[in-house]
């Protein structure tokens, strides 16, 4: 009775029951209209990343949680990596899983709370890659004391370049440098850089690169956190520097590469010596040398000097003679050397600079344009002799073909025709007709004629 009494009422108030989907639409929609975009924050746990690379997680606190989801699309702005029981703050909008009934918070953007984004990101990337080995000392290369062709991994326009140039040219001018430009900082630069550590390590020559940029902040410095611009380091054949912003400034590539160097212009004073203390260090070294020879003589003559006096040598005059002469010779050999030494080590230097001056560009240009303007007189005089050879032969077939002309008979007095209309040759009388036309071609002209009798001999 009660059951019938409520169908009753029911019926009389005309309303229309919701169906589960509908009913789940409406408060999807209502939750999306009023949690459009919110800030939440909260911990992580029960983290999970399927196969599709979406990102799943609970966000809670110690009276509620909140199931989350961020998209694979969404994940290409994020710095760091979320963890299960990070504190982190997430904006995004709420909205209802149908399929299940349940409403969630659907991501765009999240950062972790306490540090930045970018700070985690940089000490994630540095535990991993230190647990890899790729920060081990065990594994770097070292610096070569003298190089003469450095690559250069920076931007063409930044004031790092100008820095390293100008110690470059300072301290050894003659010093050969290969830039490979790049971008440093925004979307896409540690690509660049990381291909451009690639195309250095393969060109020969190269005995060091160096990797840098000036100062900046973290997000400018970011491209040299990059992990791409780490393994690029790591895989490189070539000793690798890092000399990215200032003495305080740390990046991803500075434990990676086999030395940092504080500050560009560091970087290059590291790479190569100071011509002026290279010349130095061997005018001490011909002092020292110098000093010895005179050390090594003064010797002999005192030992010489010691055996006379006490009368061992049977002709000591003689034999005092032989060996003044000796040391004497010696002397003269020894400063012959040194000084042929440093005549070798000078004319190597000179012809250093020479052949540097031989490879200037402009040198090359002219050698080229030479040998193009040789190559081009010898290509035009070859085709003029083949035109000429072609033209003899063509002569050649015109005359033999005009031997075998079939006018050339009809010079001597023979004639051609023609069956009319079929305009046949005729071979034999035989082929024609009494009353019948043929056409006849003499040497000059020709005819139509009417046959009025054959012959047949």
């Amino acid at each position: 009775m009660n059951r019938i009494m409520f169908m009753s009422t029911f019926n009389e108030v005309g309303a229309k029951p919701y169906s589960v989907s509908q009913i789940t639409t409406l408060i999807r929609n209502r939750l999306e209209e009023e949690f459009f975009e919110i800030w939440v924050e909260g911990e992580v746990s029960d983290l999970r990343v399927p196969s599709s690379g979406h990102t799943y997680f609970i966000l809670k606190d110690e009276q509620a949680q909140l199931r989350c989801v961020l998209f694979k699309g969404s994940q290409r702005f994020l710095k760091f990596r979320p963890e299960d029981g990070m504190k982190i703050l997430v904006r995004g909008k709420i909205t209802v899983y149908e399929r299940r009934g349940e409403y969630q918070l659907i991501c765009d953007y999240m950062e972790p709370l306490g540090s930045g984004a970018l700070q985690m990101a940089f000490e994630q990337l540095k535990k991993r890659l230190a647990e890899e080995g790729l920060f081990d000392e065990a594994r770097k290369k070292p610096i070569p004391l003298w190089s003469e062709r450095i690559g250069i991994v920076t931007s063409p326009t930044g004031a790092a370049i100008r820095d390293i140039l100008n110690v470059l040219t300072r301290r050894f001018a003659t010093v050969r440098v290969l830039i490979n430009p790049v971008r440093v900082q925004g979307e896409g630069a540690a690509e660049e850089i990381a291909r451009a550590i690639r195309e250095l390590d393969g060109q020969p020559g190269v005995e060091v690169i160096i990797v840098t940029r000036g100062g900046g902040s973290m997000e400018d410095l970011w491209a040299f956190n990059e992990e791409v611009v780490a393994r690029a380091i790591h895989a490189c054949r070539v000793p690798v520097i890092s000399a990215v912003g200032h003495e305080i400034d740390f990046t991803i590539s500075d434990f990676t590469a086999d030395l940092r160097a504080p500050t560009p212009s560091a970087a290059a004073e590291l790479v190569v010596q100071n011509r002026k203390h290279l010349e130095e260090f061997l005018e001490t070294v011909k002092k020292r040398l110098n000093q010895v020879i005179l050390h090594r003589v003064e010797m002999g003559k005192t030992r010489v000097g010691h055996l006379t006096e006490a009368r061992i040598l049977r002709d000591p005059w003689s034999l005092l003679r032989n060996l003044q002469e000796s040391v004497d010779d010696q002397d003269l050999r020894l400063l012959r050397g040194i000084r042929m030494r440093l005549e070798m080590s000078g004319q190597r230097l000179m012809h250093g600079e020479r052949l540097l001056a031989r490879l200037h560009p402009a040198e090359r240009i002219k050698t080229l344009l030479a040998s193009l303007s040789d190559k081009t007189q010898r290509m035009v005089s070859l085709m003029h002799t083949g035109i000429e050879i072609r033209r003899q032969g063509l002569t050649g077939r015109m005359a033999a073909l005009d031997a075998l002309s079939p006018l050339n008979v009809l010079d001597r007095g023979y004639s051609l025709c023609w069956k009319l209309p079929e305009e046949k040759l005729v071979k034999s009388a035989k082929d024609l007709e009494v009353g019948g036309q043929v056409r006849l071609r003499f040497h000059e002209g020709g005819a139509v004629c009417e046959v009025k009798r054959k012959m047949d001999s």
